[in-house]
């Protein structure tokens, strides 16, 4: 029994890259983002064989909490600054809904908050799970900060590579891979990530402090707000330097935490039960979704994953 959690964007932006747009229903829209999510739903259903899964949604790609924080947040990615639009290819945009009408017609979840992000549904979801352990599929490293062993275990299955070489990690391989205690991995790499910065995100980072240092501070000194305070105070376990930079990245390093840390208190909302179905919710609306769409075989295999669970 294990619940999979879906960073639903990641995946279909991936699999739009992946596919060419020369793949196209009759009317001559694009859907090879359509039918490489749906084939990878099929490859989670098969390879993972979750007992429940939940495809996470952005209700807000950029929550005003977060820019009101660090106003450089994906700010890069701003299409339209007045409608807080992301850029997006123009042949994706029209594939998303026919996404969710297929997971609708399928009988698979979708989760949302509103005023927050896919990764803020994930890491509510996972925070509050207590029955069954977690998998959280996504391509996006900043979601390894939810792994933990208690009380219930959550991994990360990562697909930054393909699915074909998708990795699945926990509290130990986190910790190996970035040098972050085991016992707090998953916090340790948030904080590590406030420190190191990531300019996809718009995150600065603090001047001069790579991965390994960060990893290092953080495994030091147990959290960023810890690290700072031992810096304000002129703690002698810092040279002297590095105390300048962390004091002089103060206002960064106060607000950053919060944008980098998943809202776990998220007011999620689902559409319905979790469980996978064991043949999809509306065969006929499934149906004409693949003959409108031109999903063909991708759907076929996605139903061919439904039935093999029987």
């Amino acid at each position: 029994m294990t619940l999979a959690l879906l960073d639903s964007a990641s995946l279909y932006f991936r699999s739009f890259y992946a596919l060419p747009e020369s793949m196209t229903a009759p009317d001559g829209t694009p859907v090879n983002a359509v039918r490489g999510f749906a084939d990878t739903l099929a490859r989670i259903l098969t390879d993972r064989r979750p007992s429940r899964l939940v495809a996470c949604l952005d209700a807000d790609w950029r929550p005003r909490f977060r820019v009101e924080l660090l106003p450089s947040y994906k700010a890069h990615r701003v299409a339209d600054e007045e409608a807080n639009a992301e850029e997006v290819p123009d042949t994706l945009t029209p594939q998303v809904p026919i996404i969710l009408d297929l997971l609708d017609a399928v009988g698979l979840a979708t989760a949302e908050a509103a005023g927050f992000e896919a990764d803020d549904v994930i890491g509510a979801l996972a925070g509050r799970e207590k029955q069954d352990p977690v998998e959280v599929i996504t391509g996006d490293r900043d979601l390894f900060q939810l792994v933990r062993t208690d009380p219930t275990p959550v991994s990360v299955v990562y697909v930054g590579k393909g699915w074909a070489k998708a990795e699945v990690l926990g509290p130990g391989e986190v910790a190996e891979r970035y040098g972050v205690p085991r016992d707090n991995a998953g916090p340790a790499y948030a904080d590590m990530a406030v420190l190191r910065g990531d300019p996809s995100d718009g995150l600065p980072g603090v001047a001069g402090i790579g991965e390994k240092t960060a990893a290092k501070l953080i495994s030091q000194f147990g959290s960023v707000e810890a690290l700072l305070d031992a810096a304000k105070t002129g703690s002698r376990e810092l040279p002297l330097k590095l105390r300048i930079k962390l004091t002089g990245a103060e206002e960064y390093l106060t607000a950053a935490p919060v944008v980098v840390r998943t809202a776990v208190d998220a007011p999620v909302s689902l559409s319905g039960p979790d469980t996978v179905p064991a043949a999809p919710a509306d065969p006929g609306r499934v149906g004409a979704l693949a003959e409108r769409w031109n999903l063909g075989g991708s759907v076929k295999r996605l139903l061919a994953a439904l039935g093999a669970r029987r």
